[in-house]
């Protein structure tokens, strides 16, 4: 197996639909041993199961809005596993206020929040969990094409997924010199719950679908399968890199 004993930390799942849950699966098929995060209560009931299911080894709080917080999940990782070989940033949030009409529109509180969130929560946990990993490490976060091109109503969630992918290649030159890589995969629209805040997607999807070089949507347990590429050693020369997996659509200069 591909991540046999490998200790990777998946933070963000929501539910069973989420991208972070078919990472955590296809992880595991690999070998890896996994630890779960979640926020707030609602989270909690959730993700505990989820986690048994896959046989998650420990679960905890950690907003990454919070920097104790943060540090008091680095401190239980330290406890408990001693070191970390795979970070899974499956992290965003946007007000649905701030996803409905114009873009202008945003509030500044909004702007923030979404930002916060969505972009400054990577560096933010890369500066705090590094110290735990070594040389092989991988790092990797969720993006979206809606980061480099307008997908209406996507508003201010695309701005933070631009300066996420940004974030990731300025890691990538800070990690680099521990050997620690840190990458992208811009999944395409998949029926998660934060999809649903975007009133466009729906359309999204059957234009994906009907234009795309594949004409099919891309699946949560594909967008498993890159991170299980981007997070083992079949990738070890990879880092800084944005790695698409929306069956070409991507390439995609008009649609069909």
């Amino acid at each position: 197996m591909l991540l046999e004993g490998k200790k990777a930390l998946v933070m963000g799942l929501a539910n069973n639909k989420s991208i972070a849950w078919g990472i955590a699966q296809c992880l595991k098929q690999e070998g890896a041993r996994l630890a779960f995060n979640y926020v707030g209560e609602a989270i909690k009931k959730r993700v505990i199961p989820l986690s048994e299911e896959l046989g998650g080894e420990f679960t905890f709080q950690c907003d990454v809005c919070s920097d104790e917080e943060i540090a008091n999940a680095v401190a239980l990782v330290k406890e408990k596993w001693g070191s970390l070989d795979i970070l899974i940033h499956s992290i965003a949030f946007a007000n649905k206020d701030d996803l409905r009409g114009p873009f202008m529109d945003v509030s500044r509180d909004g702007f923030k929040l979404a930002l916060e969130v969505s972009a400054f929560s990577l560096p933010a946990l890369c500066k705090a969990f590094s110290p735990l990993m070594s040389e092989g490490a991988s790092i990797i976060t969720m993006t979206y094409h809606g980061s480099t091109k307008i997908i209406p109503g996507y508003n201010v969630m695309g701005v933070a997924k631009a300066a996420l992918e940004a974030s990731v290649r300025y890691l990538a030159y800070d990690l680099g010199p521990k050997g620690i890589r840190i990458n992208a995969i811009s999944s395409g629209p998949i029926k998660t719950l934060a999809a649903s805040a975007v009133i466009s997607m729906r359309d999204v999807f059957t234009r994906l679908q009907e234009s795309s070089p594949l004409h099919r949507n891309v699946t949560i347990e594909e967008v498993g399968k890159t991170a299980v590429y981007l997070a083992s050693d079949l990738s070890s020369p990879v880092t800084g890199a944005i790695i698409y997996t929306d069956c070409g659509f991507n390439q995609m200069g008009v649609t069909a």
